[in-house]
C-alpha cells in the first residue's frame, strides 16, 4: 500500500472517523485490508476491525502476514478472538489461526466458541501434524449417502449447503461414513428419477490419507487436476477435504523455505523481521564460508614454490572455483527440482549419476578446450598453465557434477530438505575441491 494511503487511513484512525473509514473499507477486497493491518500498528488494527462486519473480518485476518497476525491477537482478548472471528470461519481456517497461539490462550479461546460441534472439529484438527493432510484440511463438504434417493439427496444438500461458501465437490459415502465415490452434479439434471445416489456416482474417487504429507498431496492434486481432495482415515471414512487455495499457500511457503535455503538463510525470514533475526538467520552459512576460504587458502599456502615458478596459475583460481560451484549447483538444482515434483526417485542414484556424467563430460570437454585454445594463444604450447588449467577444469567439472547429484538424492534418503543441497554447501565444497585438484594437477605436470 502507498504510502499516501497509509498516512491517510491512520490520520482518519487518529480522529476516528468511523464513517469515512466504513467508506473506504467497503470498496477495497479482503486481501486489500489485510495489506493496511500489516502496515498498521496492532492497536490501530484493531479499529479497523470493529468497523468491518461479521463475514468480513475473517477472510481479512487469513490474509494477513503471519506476524503481523500474530502481533494483533496477542492484544486481542480470546473472547472476543473465537466470538468475533472464529465462529465465523471455516475450520482449517481457524486452526491455522489457533494454531499460532500458545496453549493457555487455545483453550480460552475454544472455550468460547458457541457451536460446541464446530470446536469439536477444531480440537480434532490442532491434534493433526500442521505438515499432513489432516492438519491442512476442513471438515466443512457436502455429504451424501449412497442410499439416498435423488430427491432426499437433493433436500439434504440444499440443508448443507446453507451452512459453505464453496461447493467443490459432493462426496457419497456408505452407512459407516467410508468414502465410496463423488456424486456429479451433471446426474442431477440427466438422472433426476434415479432410485439410488450410488447407482450414478463416480466410484473410487482420488483421495488422500489423514497422515499423507503435504507434498505429496500437492503432487495428487496436480496430477490428477483437482480443486479438491477427500481426506479418509486408516478405514476409509472421510474425515475432510482439502481444496486448492489452502494447497497453493502451501505449495508458496515451502517454495520461499527452499529458496531460502539454497540462499545460504537457516531459517525464515522476511525483509521487515528485526536486525538479531535476520543476522542469526545469515551468519551460519557465511562462518561456514568463512571456514572454507580458510581451508582454500591453508591449501594454498602449501604451494608457494609453485606459485613462484608459475606465477601466471594465481590468475586462474576464480575460474576453477567459480565454474566448479556454477556445475554443482546447476546439477543439485535439477536434481532438486526432479525431487520436487516427482519425477525423480531417490532409489535412481545410480542411474542419474551415469546420466549426469554424460553431460559433464560434454560440458567439461568443451569447456577445458576453450580455455586450452586461450592459453595456447597467450602462453605458448610449452606453458605448464595451458595444460594444467584445463586439465583441472575437466576433472572439477565432473567432479562437481556427479558431486551435485549424489549429495540431494542421498539427503533425500536420509529425510533431510535437500534443498540445503543446492546452496552454499555445495559451492563451498566445490571451491575447496577444486583448488585441491588444481594444485595437484598442477604439481604433477611441474614434474614431468
Amino acid at each position: 500500500m502507498q504510502n499516501d494511503e497509509l498516512k491517510r487511513f491512520s490520520e482518519l484512525i487518529e480522529t476516528q472517523s468511523s464513517d469515512e473509514l466504513i467508506g473506504l473499507l467497503k470498496d477495497l477486497h479482503p486481501a486489500d485490508i489485510a495489506e493496511l493491518c500489516n502496515e498498521l500498528e496492532p492497536e490501530e488494527a484493531k479499529y479497523i476491525y470493529l468497523l468491518l462486519d461479521n463475514e468480513t473480518a475473517p477472510d481479512v485476518l487469513i490474509e494477513m502476514d503471519e506476524d503481523a497476525r500474530k502481533r494483533f491477537l496477542d492484544i486481542l482478548p480470546p473472547e472476543t478472538i473465537a466470538k468475533r472471528f472464529v465462529d465465523h470461519m471455516d475450520s482449517d481456517d481457524a486452526v491455522d489461526i489457533i494454531r499460532e497461539l500458545d496453549e493457555e490462550k487455545q483453550e480460552e479461546i475454544l472455550s468460547h466458541i458457541e457451536d460446541i460441534e464446530q470446536a469439536g472439529d477444531i480440537v480434532d484438527l490442532l491434534k493433526y501434524d500442521e505438515d499432513t493432510a489432516g492438519g491442512l484440511m476442513g471438515t466443512e463438504m457436502l455429504v451424501v449417502n449412497e442410499n439416498w434417493s435423488m430427491p432426499e439427496c437433493l433436500k439434504e444438500m440444499r440443508h448443507q449447503a446453507e451452512e459453505l461458501d464453496e461447493i467443490y465437490y459432493i462426496y457419497v459415502v456408505d452407512d459407516e461414513e467410508r468414502l465410496q465415490g463423488v456424486f456429479p452434479l451433471k446426474k442431477m439434471i440427466t438422472s433426476p428419477s434415479v432410485s439410488k445416489i450410488k447407482h450414478v456416482m463416480e466410484k473410487a474417487p482420488v483421495s488422500v490419507h489423514e497422515e499423507t504429507p503435504i507434498e505429496e498431496v500437492v503432487q495428487v492434486i496436480e496430477k490428477y487436476d483437482l480443486v479438491a481432495v477427500p481426506v479418509v482415515d486408516s478405514i476409509g471414512r472421510l474425515v475432510g477435504q482439502i481444496t486448492v487455495d489452502d494447497v497453493m499457500d502451501q505449495v508458496r511457503e515451502q517454495a520461499e523455505r527452499d529458496y531460502q535455503l539454497a540462499s545460504g538463510l537457516s531459517q525464515d525470514v522476511e525483509t521487515d523481521d528485526s536486525v538479531l533475526k535476520q543476522t542469526t538467520a545469515r551468519l551460519p552459512w557465511l562462518l561456514i564460508g568463512m571456514l572454507g576460504g580458510i581451508g582454500n587458502s591453508m591449501i594454498l599456502g602449501n604451494f608457494d614454490s609453485t606459485f613462484a615458478a608459475h606465477p601466471e596459475m594465481a590468475l586462474y583460481i576464480p575460474l576453477i572455483g567459480g565454474t566448479g560451484g556454477n556445475v554443482g549447483t546447476q546439477s543439485s538444482a535439477l536434481v532438486v527440482q526432479g525431487l520436487a515434483n516427482n519425477s525423480l526417485q531417490s532409489n535412481n542414484t545410480w542411474k542419474q549419476i551415469l546420466k549426469e556424467s554424460v553431460v559433464a563430460l560434454i560440458n567439461a570437454s568443451i569447456i577445458s578446450m576453450l580455455v586450452y585454445a586461450y592459453n595456447f594463444l597467450r602462453f605458448g604450447p610449452t606453458a605448464t598453465v595451458s595444460y594444467s588449467v584445463s586439465i583441472s577444469l575437466f576433472v572439477v567439472v565432473m567432479f562437481a557434477s556427479i558431486f551435485g547429484t549424489l549429495v540431494p538424492m542421498t539427503l533425500e534418503r536420509l529425510k533431510i530438505d535437500p534443498a540445503i543441497a543446492t546452496g552454499p554447501f555445495i559451492s563451498i565444497t566445490n571451491d575447496i575441491v577444486g583448488m585441491m585438484f588444481y594444485m595437484l594437477i598442477t604439481v604433477l605436470l611441474s614434474q614431468l
